[in-house]
């Protein structure tokens, strides 16, 4: 079962989220948070494996602000953004705070659960639409980070080729399968490229990837 924390300034929302996923899907909600605080402090209780996080909460800490406190105090919980905000810059701002995922409110329910499913298996996830304002973002600024080919050619082969994996959104233990290496191996070379490049979270590996020019999406 997936753990997930439900965190939204309004009780409704919660409540009705709460109906759609309990116990359907492998998803078991095992809390609900009206602002970014409370959050913080359930999560560290009932050790979530996902938190789906609101963004706007004014009566609260807000959910960007929490996202990355919660990041800190508990990386190994995977955030999925649920908000009404389709706009870039809360977009490029949640995934540089660590979120794994950024999702819509008007998003089919299929599309919910399957984000929900992605980020707790390690994936990250965008909604459609996001991935191309994403590259146009590249493409334009010449990259949100700085990452140029001096740092890129510091890898060895096999960082390279665990770097296009982790950046489509293969687990570990995919990627094993994949370049016929242990699970134990391929978390070394992530850790030594992660290192090599200055990152600290896979959104900042995905973003280093889209500048390289390492990720191909068909139109959407």
């Amino acid at each position: 079962m997936i753990r997930l924390l439900i965190c939204d300034d309004h009780a409704v929302v919660r409540s009705g989220l709460s109906m759609l996923l309990n116990g359907r899907n492998q998803i078991e909600v095992v809390g609900e948070a009206s602002e970014g605080d409370e959050a913080i402090a359930l999560a560290q209780q009932v050790k979530p494996d996902v938190v789906l996080m609101d963004l706007s909460m004014p009566h609260g800490k807000d959910g960007m602000t929490a996202s990355a406190e919660l990041k800190k105090l508990m990386p190994e919980v995977n955030i999925l953004i649920l908000t009404m905000h389709d706009d870039e810059q809360y977009l490029f701002q949640a995934i540089k705070v660590g979120a794994s995922g950024y999702i819509l409110k008007n998003a089919p329910h299929d599309e919910l659960v399957g984000a929900i499913q992605a980020v707790s298996a390690g994936e990250a996830y965008l909604y459609p639409s996001a991935t191309k304002k994403l590259m146009s973002q590249f493409v334009n600024q010449r990259g949100f980070m700085a990452a140029d080919d001096e740092v890129y050619n510091q890898l060895s082969e096999r960082e390279k080729e665990v770097l296009n994996w982790l950046a489509k959104g293969y687990a570990n233990k995919e990627i094993a399968q994949l370049l016929f290496i242990s699970v134990k191996t391929v978390e070394a070379h992530k850790s030594n490229l992660m290192e090599k490049l200055g990152l600290k979270t896979r959104p900042e590996l995905i973003k280093f990837a889209l500048q390289k020019g390492l990720l191909h999406f068909d139109d959407q």
